[in-house]
């Protein structure tokens, strides 16, 4: 399953990079909400840390809802769904290997991410940059189970695209919430809000399982 999963999100990858357009206009969805947020502020007014981290993971979730329908309309556009199904290999394999290579597209946005916090929002870190990193890697995990088991239910039917955001933003409340509170705790070098990441891997965890049942009768349901 792993050297499937691996196989399909190498193959992703080159697609989506192959253009490079659709990372493009993530990337760029991202730094437009940020530079609009950085508009609200007065000349020399600063800018709340939790006000920062909040934007930046907003950011993160349209980029996410970009990345994962792009993601499934691989195969929709193609018609290879039903291939890609009947291929030799658990059904699950798709999932994993398209969450796999969303948390690496998200991942780059959210590079770009940071330094436009850094640059239009004037945030820096007080705290330690690896606790910050591993924060926003255990979201993303969580994140990019549940946005891959989402697109692949969002997929398929013109009409139920917009599914995608109108059911996953309310499920992300959680981790979105960790992910707020502790990048605000290293933003302002406090370090306070690590009990959140608890929640975080627990979100990962739930929607990883979640998926690996789930998943087959979602995506092989219906072509």
């Amino acid at each position: 399953m792993l050297k499937a999963s691996a196989a399909i999100a190498a193959k992703d990858l080159r697609l989506t990079l192959r253009g490079a357009q659709g990372l493009a206009q993530t990337a760029l969805l991202g730094l437009l909400i940020i530079f609009v947020f950085s508009l609200s502020r007065r000349p020399g007014e600063e800018v709340p840390a939790l006000a920062a981290a909040a934007i930046f993971w907003l950011s993160t979730l349209f980029s996410q809802v970009l990345v994962f329908n792009g993601l499934y309309a691989l195969e929709e556009g193609s018609g290879a769904r039903l291939g890609l199904a009947m291929a030799p290999a658990p059904v699950q394999s798709v999932w994993l290997g398209k969450a796999l290579a969303g948390f690496a597209l998200v991942g780059a946005c959210q590079v770009v991410f940071a330094l436009a916090v850094a640059v239009f929002l004037d945030q820096g870190l007080a705290g330690s940059a690896l606790t910050g990193l591993g924060c926003v890697l255990l979201s993303d995990a969580g994140l990019a189970a549940l946005g891959s088991f989402m697109g692949a239910l969002a997929s398929g039917r013109s009409a139920r695209e917009s599914l995608l955001t109108v059911i996953f933003f309310p499920l992300v409340i959680p981790v979105l919430l960790a992910g707020i509170k502790v990048l605000e705790g290293v933003i302002l070098g406090t370090g306070q809000a690590m009990d959140w990441m608890g929640l975080s891997g627990a979100f990962a965890a739930v929607f990883s399982g979640a998926s690996l049942v789930l998943f087959p009768y979602i995506y092989t349901g219906e072509e």
